[in-house]
């Protein structure tokens, strides 16, 4: 077995371009690769899969319990695969409480780190600040280094030297290129879906990490003592029926892969439609998802998308459980104002109205205990990220209780009504030794 994670001192050095250029390029050379996303992050897996050609799972040292990161990544790894995994922020930054950081992740999993470090204004520094980052754990291996925005041959003999002193690999190096950079928005990086020519953009990421990348010392660095996960048929959060109809569109693109691979290790069917394209769930679905993405950014086309409210609602009349989560939460509402004020009647099945007139950032690891009658039984690590709030609410019975990372009370959270359910919060695990 195999294994890589692609760290870096801190959020911004590329790291996402990096990984994306070397999993095409690695694919190119007709080497079985098998993706994986530090953290909660729910738009970066879909940039991985296309890069792979391959599914990505999470994996979150903070929220999911370790026995889940293990079985996830023994099946993720069926095959001769490497696994690489994209760490989040900086290889030791964690959530509130300090815990759940990518280098945790990493020797959990014995993966040898690859760090990428943003060159662009230092020389010779670069040794002590990769010197620093190789010696903060003895359990974690930083085996080479990714040089990223080198701005000329000059610039990388310096950085070179300076590295060989301390007898530190460079495993890549990579220039200063603009066309390197992806666009962003409130909640991360555009979505993969919406770029008409992101399989060029990873061409050419996957051109720029080959040009001087010793490819024989990474996959031999890979091979080097990554643990032997289990792959136990661990519990994992159940299933919200047998035949689950889930929304899938770039209004509703935030679903967590090893929460649908968990749900289809219990048995359940799972089906897709786009309340975008005005598809109705499918009618013999027992259960709706409708995950989280930026209904914000098409609630006009949401509110008059007919052949969805109508299957909606009349799945609502049935008494088939349907759960929404952030995005999904405030499309099951009454109303959602968008950027410019405008209101759009929304499907009513909660009594809430949420806003995106006035941004406001929610963020953080969450633990959420259900409250009598809720969909699950037992507590819950989550993660809740987005920008909008909530303007008003109705009568309805509260979903969880709600914890932060550091167990400080946030009080209720969520709404439901008879089987219709949700909440701000995307649930990612059982909650257990790993929080």
């Amino acid at each position: 077995m195999s294994g890589l994670l692609i760290a870096a001192p801190s959020s911004g050095a590329g790291k996402t371009t990096v990984t994306l250029g070397l999993l095409r390029a690695l694919r190119r050379r007709g080497i079985a690769v098998a993706p994986g996303k530090a953290g909660p992050d729910y738009i970066d897996p879909a940039f991985h899969a296309a890069a792979s050609g391959t599914l990505c799972l999470n994996f979150d040292p903070w929220a999911m319990r370790p026995e889940l990161i293990s079985a996830n990544a023994a099946l993720h790894r069926s095959g001769d695969r490497i696994l690489v995994i994209e760490a989040m922020m900086g290889l030791f930054d964690g959530a509130a409480d300090g815990k759940g950081t990518a280098a945790d992740l990493a020797a959990q999993l014995g993966l040898s780190v690859v760090l990428v470090v943003d060159a662009s204004r230092m020389s010779q520094s670069v040794a002590a600040l990769v010197t620093g980052f190789a010696g903060f754990r003895a359990d974690v291996r930083v085996a080479g280094v990714i040089l990223n925005k080198v701005g000329s041959e000059r610039h990388e003999a310096m950085l070179r030297q300076a590295l060989e002193a301390i007898r530190m690999p460079v495993i890549a190096v990579i220039g200063s290129d603009k066309a390197l950079s992806l666009p962003e928005r409130h909640l991360g990086l555009v979505q993969a879906g919406e770029h008409a020519t992101l399989d060029n953009f990873i061409d050419h990421a996957a051109d720029a990490v080959s040009e001087e990348c010793n490819f024989e010392f990474l996959l031999r660095i890979a091979r080097q003592g990554l643990n032997r996960p289990s792959a136990a048929n661990i519990d994992r959060l159940p299933p919200l029926g047998a035949r689950i109809a889930v929304a899938r569109d770039v209004a509703f693109a935030f679903s967590y892969e090893h929460m649908l691979l968990g749900w289809r290790r219990r048995g359940a069917a799972i089906s897709f439609f786009s309340p975008l394209a005005d598809e109705a769930p499918a009618g013999d679905a027992d259960a709706i998802y409708l995950p989280g993405g930026y209904p914000e950014l098409h609630a006009g086309r949401l509110a008059e998308a007919q052949n969805f409210r109508a299957g909606m609602l009349d799945a609502a009349a049935r008494d088939i459980r349907i759960y929404g989560e952030c995005g999904g939460y405030m499309v099951l509402g009454e109303g959602l104002i968008d950027a410019k004020g405008h209101r759009h009647e929304m499907l009513g099945l909660l009594p809430v109205v949420t806003t995106y007139a006035e941004r406001k950032r929610h963020l953080g690891y969450r633990r959420v205990v259900p409250l009598d009658g809720a969909f699950f039984a037992r507590m819950m690590t989550a993660h809740e990220f987005h920008y909008s709030s909530v303007v008003s609410e109705g009568e309805g019975k509260r979903l969880f209780q709600v914890q932060d990372a550091l167990g400080t009370d946030l009080g209720a959270a969520g709404l439901r009504r008879d089987q219709v359910a949700g909440s701000y919060m995307h649930l990612i695990d059982l909650a257990g030794a790993a929080a």
